[in-house]
């Protein structure tokens, strides 16, 4: 069949909707990848990117939107090999990062073990200030 090749989530969930609850079939959707989490101090985002090497991953920060982003290609060093299917991958992560960010300071972008993690130092927030009143 023509469609062999084509992973069932390209095809989307309508096909399935009608026998499946609404909040079922979202399980069988591909996960994004993505991870957004904040504390008191920071933002960070985790993306994956499997099977590369950091230099290979282009990470942007452009008026409060992280874009990450890359791609692999299968190389052997062989040219005389006839190839059926070659395997590569790409991704492109793109994100409007929560919450207020201190833009002086530097994100820190780290990628070990597959996982793509940029920080952002939160700006400190104010306290209010009192105003006194005069009588």
């Amino acid at each position: 069949m023509a469609f062999d090749l084509i992973p069932r989530a390209f095809m989307g969930p309508s096909k399935w909707q009608t026998w499946l609850d609404d909040e079922d079939w979202s399980a069988f959707l591909p996960s994004s990848g993505l991870t957004v989490s904040e504390d008191d101090k920071t933002v960070r985002v985790e993306a994956a990117v499997p099977g590369l090497e950091p230099q290979k991953v282009d990470v942007t920060f452009d008026k409060g939107v992280l874009w990450i982003r890359g791609s692999r290609d299968q190389e052997d060093g062989s040219e005389n090999k006839k190839y059926y299917r070659k395997a590569s991958a790409s991704f492109s992560y793109r994100i409007a990062v929560p919450g207020e960010i201190d833009e002086t300071k530097e994100p820190e972008a780290v990628c070990k073990n597959g996982i793509m993690s940029v920080v952002f130092q939160k700006k400190p927030q104010s306290e209010p200030k009192k105003i006194n009143v005069r009588l």
